[in-house]
C-alpha cells in the first residue's frame, strides 16, 4: 500500500499520479494525470492505469530475444522495470550510468552473448571516470542481468563473476567554528539564510526544510514539526534521458522522520522576515500566487528548487573562502555538535529522524529535554551580534 501511495503526489492544489505507456516497440513513455480532488481518487486511477499497462506488457514480448542487443535490453530494463520502483536520487544516478558510462562503452553485442570476461572489459573502461563509476556501473549491470535471469533470458548472472569495485564513501565536510563564522555572514546576503539555519541548528534534511509550512512552526514555543518533504520528481523518455523535473511534496523519508524540534531564539527574527517577504510576494503576484503555506518557496508560491539551495550554499562557501559544504554537511555539523555536548546517541538518532529500533521512544517528551542544551550552545556560539561584527570587519 505504501509503495502504491508513493506513485501519487500533491501538486498545484490537486492530486496527480504517474502514468506509463508501453509502445509497440517495447519502449516506455512517462507522463502524469492530475485534477483529482483526493489522494484516494488519484490512487484508484493509478491502479486502473497500471493494470492496463501490465496487461499490455504481458501481451507483448521482447521481439527476437535471442538477438536483442545488450544496450537495448538495458534501456528496456531501466525504463520499464527499474524506474517505477526506485527513488528519485537513484533514478538520477542510474540515468548517468546508462547514458554517460555504459552506452559509450558497450558495442554491438547481443545480450545472450555477454560473458563475465566481456563485462570485466567494459567495467575496466568505466572505472577511471570517477571514484564511484566502477561500483555504480557494476551495480546497475548486476540488477539488470538479475532481471534477465528472472525473466528467463539468461541462465546465469554473468556479473556475479566479475571483478568487484569497492564503493567510494562520500567525504562529508564538517566545517569548523571559525569556518562557520565566515560562512554565516555570506549566507545573510542570500535568500537562503533561514533554510541554512534549519539545517545547521535543527539538523533537518534538505527535503524536510523545503517541505516546511508556516503551520508547522510555533514561534511561541520555538518548535518546528516535520510533516513532509519536497523532492525533485523526474520524467524520463524511452531512452532513459530526463525530459522534465518538478518539486513534489512527499511523506517524510522514514516513520521516525515525523518529529517536533526546538529551534534557537536567533531564528525567530529570520522567520518573521520570511513571513514579511512572502506577504509582499503575495501582494505583487495577486491571483497568480499559489499559496500552499510553504516557508521556502519561489516568488509565485511554488516550493523552492532542491538544487538551488545547495548551489547557493556552494557559492557562499566559495565567497567566504571556506571548504565546499552541502546542506547534508550542515546536518552532520549539527550531529557533531550534539556528540561533543554529550547528548546520547539514541537521542541524536531521534532528533535527526533516523530509522532505527533505538528511536521508537516518545521523542516529543524525552528528546525535548536535550534540546535545551542544543539551544543554549547555539545561542552562545552563533549570536546575531557576533555575525554582524564579523560582517563589518
Amino acid at each position: 500500500m505504501e509503495k502504491e501511495k508513493s506513485k501519487v503526489f500533491f501538486y498545484n492544489n490537486s492530486w496527480y499520479h504517474r502514468t506509463k505507456i508501453l509502445r509497440d516497440d517495447y519502449s516506455v513513455g512517462y507522463s502524469k494525470k492530475g485534477g483529482f480532488k483526493t489522494e484516494q481518487e488519484a490512487l484508484d486511477s493509478y491502479k486502473k492505469m497500471e493494470a492496463e499497462f501490465e496487461a499490455k506488457r504481458k501481451a507483448l514480448s521482447v521481439k527476437n530475444i535471442a538477438n536483442i542487443s545488450l544496450i537495448d535490453y538495458l534501456r528496456y530494463w531501466f525504463c520499464q522495470i527499474e524506474v517505477p520502483n526506485i527513488s528519485t536520487s537513484t533514478r538520477m544516478i542510474y540515468e548517468i550510468v546508462l547514458n554517460d558510462l555504459l552506452t559509450p562503452n558497450i558495442g554491438d553485442v547481443r545480450l545472450t552473448a555477454c560473458t563475465a570476461e566481456y563485462f570485466d572489459e567494459v567495467l575496466e573502461k568505466i572505472a577511471p571516470y570517477s571514484k564511484s563509476a566502477g561500483n555504480k556501473a557494476r551495480e546497475f549491470l548486476f540488477n539488470a542481468m538479475r532481471a534477465a535471469v528472472t525473466d528467463g533470458y539468461l541462465k546465469n548472472n554473468p556479473i556475479e563473476n566479475t571483478k568487484p569495485y569497492p564503493r567510494d564513501k562520500a567525504n562529508i565536510v564538517i566545517l569548523s567554528k571559525d569556518e562557520l563564522k565566515k560562512l554565516m555572514p555570506e549566507m545573510c546576503t542570500t535568500n537562503w539564510l533561514l533554510e541554512t539555519m534549519f539545517a545547521l541548528f535543527c539538523g533537518l534534511r534538505k527535503g524536510e526544510i523545503l517541505g516546511l509550512k508556516f503551520s508547522d512552526i510555533d514561534l511561541g514555543e520555538r518548535t518546528v514539526s516535520v510533516q513532509r518533504q519536497v523532492t525533485m520528481e523526474y520524467t524520463f523518455d524511452e531512452n532513459g534521458k530526463r525530459i522534465d523535473q518538478r518539486p513534489t511534496e512527499k511523506k517524510p523519508k522514514t516513520d521516525n522522520a515525523y518529529r517536533t524540534l526546538r529551534f534557537p531564539e536567533i531564528m525567530v527574527p529570520e522567520i518573521r522576515k520570511r513571513m514579511v517577504r512572502i506577504e509582499k510576494n503575495k501582494s505583487a503576484m495577486g491571483d497568480e500566487y499559489i499559496d500552499n503555506d510553504y516557508v521556502s518557496c519561489q516568488k509565485n508560491g511554488l516550493p523552492s528548487s532542491v538544487s538551488a539551495f545547495n548551489l547557493a550554499l556552494e557559492r557562499a562557501c566559495k565567497r567566504s573562502g571556506v571548504r565546499k559544504a552541502t546542506v547534508h554537511s550542515l546536518r552532520h555539523i549539527f550531529a557533531t555538535v550534539l556528540m561533543e555536548k554529550g547528548v546520547p546517541l539514541v537521542k541524536i538518532s531521534a532528533v535527526l529522524g533516523h530509522s532505527s529500533i533505538h528511536t521508537t521512544f516518545e521523542f516529543y517528551c524525552d528528546v525535548l529535554d536535550e534540546k535545551e542544551k542544543i539551544k543554549d550552545y547555539i545561542n552562545d556560539t552563533f549570536s546575531v551580534e557576533e555575525m554582524e561584527e564579523d560582517d563589518e570587519s
